[in-house]
């Protein structure tokens, strides 16, 4: 399988790119490897899927989110596959090829807009483990689903919907207020653009109804506190027949864990090791992320010194590459001595030279 180019690069602008120059960048793409302007050339037609869908992603304010975040695989967890083929990209940036192309839509025209259903939020915790190596979770979201007695349109099943005959169908009222026009939504068909005179007995007429629906959420590995996946599709039902539904969004929050701190992709950890190792150095066993790992501790190591495990980190939402294991170390002091461990120490105290006390003394004689 292809690993997938970056959009930015494919597109060739800068990941702060604002939504001018992406377009700018897209349209200069678009008519370069346009399918009528290279036909039969299926190199042009792979090129200018591939720029359609950097754009289809980079243009959507969400959509991008989720990319810079996560990548590739975001958003695919998202359910995201970019746009299928000629006629969705068409119909996705018919304006853009309206402009250089002079059709509208791409081919064949563009549709009346429909109302799209409400987005919702589902706030997940997961443990530390979980976020480190991604999981995945069933959960249960209550939400409006399209009726399936009347299938969506409200009416009982075999009876016929009326256009609305104040804004014939449309939905809308437009108002003139001096040179401007003003649309607003129709208050009696209350944007339905039709009049339901027979309402279906399951969804009293809406359309829709309340529902409880089990999703599969898959978390990619490397995912922090405050991390948003995006579950195309799976917000609650449009409220006009056939209509796009709402999406998705799981905010994450993560359990702290009793041994590991995060700090970006790398972890921090506290060891704590005798007198006698820091002084003399030691080989000593490290819990990681997959199991334990030695690490050696030079003479002479000092309370705080901090060491490097490569790569024992947490793996990069965006490349994959795990980051260090960064250790801290800190000096146990024994609070019980034996006799013969305190007859050693003050043997070693007579002998130490470098007391702190002495510095102390040099100091003040100096001042």
């Amino acid at each position: 399988m292809t690993e997938k180019r970056d959009y930015y690069e494919i597109l060739g602008v800068t990941r702060d790119a604002d939504k001018v120059t992406l377009k700018k960048a897209y349209r200069k793409l678009a008519i370069k490897f346009h399918p009528d302007k290279n036909p039969n050339n299926r190199e042009a037609e792979d090129k200018f899927k591939e720029a359609s869908e950097a754009y289809e992603v980079l243009s959507n304010e969400n959509k991008r989110h989720i990319y810079d975040q996560f990548g590739h695989q975001g958003l695919e967890g998202a359910g995201h596959s970019g746009p299928g083929g000629f006629e969705d990209i068409f119909s996705s940036f018919g304006d853009i090829f309206e402009d250089f192309f002079g059709f509208g839509g791409g081919r064949g025209g563009r549709s009346n807009r429909v109302q799209r259903g409400s987005d919702l939020r589902y706030n997940m915790t997961i443990d530390f483990m979980e976020a480190a190596f991604g999981t995945e979770k069933t959960v249960s979201i209550p939400k409006l689903t399209q009726c399936d007695e009347c299938d969506g349109t409200g009416s009982r099943p075999g009876t016929d919907v009326e256009t609305c005959a104040h804004c014939h169908g449309t939905g809308q009222f437009i108002q003139s207020q001096g040179f401007f026009k003003v649309k607003t939504t129709c208050p009696y068909c209350k944007g339905r653009g039709s009049i339901i005179s027979d309402p279906c007995p399951k969804c009293v007429g809406a359309g829709r109804v309340e529902t409880v629906r089990k999703v599969q959420v898959k978390i990619p590995a490397g995912v922090d506190v405050g991390s948003k996946l995006r579950l195309t599709g799976e917000g609650e039902a449009s409220p006009s027949p056939g209509g796009p539904s709402g999406d998705l969004y799981v905010v994450i929050n993560v359990k702290p864990h009793k041994f590991f701190q995060r700090d970006g992709n790398d972890i921090v950890c506290a060891i704590d090791i005798s007198f006698a190792q820091a002084a003399l150095g030691a080989d000593i066993t490290v819990p990681t992320l997959v199991g334990e790992e030695t690490l050696t501790i030079p003479k002479g190591t000092q309370f705080g010194d901090s060491f490097r495990l490569s790569g024992q980190g947490i793996a990069s939402l965006r490349t994959g590459r795990r980051g260090d294991q960064i250790v801290k170390v800190l000096i146990k002091t024994p609070t019980k001595l034996t006799a013969k461990q305190k007859e050693l120490l003050k043997q070693f105290d007579k002998l130490d030279g470098n007391k702190i006390s002495n510095k102390l003394k040099n100091l003040f004689k100096n001042l």
